[in-house]
């Protein structure tokens, strides 16, 4: 069984009310997903809305891998996890509640003149303002807010004070957004071929797709600086393929797609891609 270590017990301590919980390492983010993980492929699917079941032996893909078994938390597949750990998360739709993340004084302000009353926890930049009741989880609802349900996790920072208030209206409602067609950039992206033989020097299917998915893979797995992560894949892939030919409109919209995926913005996914061209003069 797993030595209890001051982050372990705390987590068995919120398992047993019910809270589904999960180790953080150092940078609030969760475990490295494994491979076999990605895209919740072993249980976490994408329309569930409680954890797992996860058939991999440790906590490898965040909110899925959240638990209440005591079991499984002090097993020692586990172990090495809670070893490693700098703090305890809890999967908030798990829960049964929703988390406003408001990461800043303003952010705080703005809660405090738009938002009910409820219970608050107090963060390192700003507060946790929490409610009664599930939904979906976008980043960036506005400036330095995010909301934190389903699909989602937040670091446990204790029980906070005041009564909890039923999820509102306005909270969901910061959820819905104008749809928006995905597509690549505002102007395709041109390039001469390599002087020589007019052929591309790696033009491989196989080199370019390991790069388009590697660039999909950091982006949908940051856990956090999303605005940085997606400009440096940007640069990453216009760096290797940005002028010889290679990149059609068809890697360019899944890229976005995956940067949309984690609550970019069309004009944020196309100014990313301007900068990182201008970068390198394309």
């Amino acid at each position: 069984m797993t030595t209890l270590t001051g982050h372990l017990h705390a987590a068995l301590q919120l398992a047993e009310q019910g809270v589904p919980v999960l180790p953080l390492r150092e940078g609030k983010g969760p475990m490295g997903n494994c491979r076999a993980c990605r895209k919740n492929a072993c249980g976490g699917r994408p329309n569930m809305k409680t954890p797992g079941p996860c058939t991999c032996p440790a906590p490898c893909h965040a909110w899925a891998a959240a638990t209440t078994n005591p079991d499984a938390l002090t097993s020692t597949a586990w172990a090495p996890a809670w070893r490693q750990a700098a703090a305890v998360a809890y999967h908030p739709g798990g829960a049964g509640v929703t988390v406003v993340d408001l990461d800043n004084a303003e952010a705080v302000a703005w809660a405090r003149q738009s938002l009910p009353a409820t219970r608050i926890v107090a963060t390192t930049r700003g507060e946790h303002w929490i409610y009664l009741g599930t939904m979906t989880s976008p980043n960036a609802v506005r400036p330095s807010v995010d909301i934190k349900s389903c699909m989602s996790y937040a670091r446990w920072l204790g029980p906070g004070t005041g009564p909890m208030a039923p999820l509102p209206d306005v909270v969901r409602a910061l959820a819905v957004k104008e749809p928006a067609a995905v597509r690549p950039a505002s102007r395709p992206v041109t390039a001469a071929a390599p002087v020589g033989d007019g052929q591309c020097p790696h033009r491989s299917p196989a080199y370019l797709e390991r790069g388009i998915a590697m660039a999909e893979q950091r982006i949908e797995e940051a856990p956090d600086g999303i605005h940085k992560t997606v400009y440096r894949m940007f640069l990453a892939v216009l760096s290797a393929h940005g002028r010889c030919g290679c990149l059609t409109d068809a890697h360019i919209k899944r890229l976005f797609t995956a940067a949309q995926g984690r609550g970019e913005s069309l004009r944020h996914c196309e100014d990313a891609w301007s900068n990182a061209a201008a970068a390198l003069g394309i």
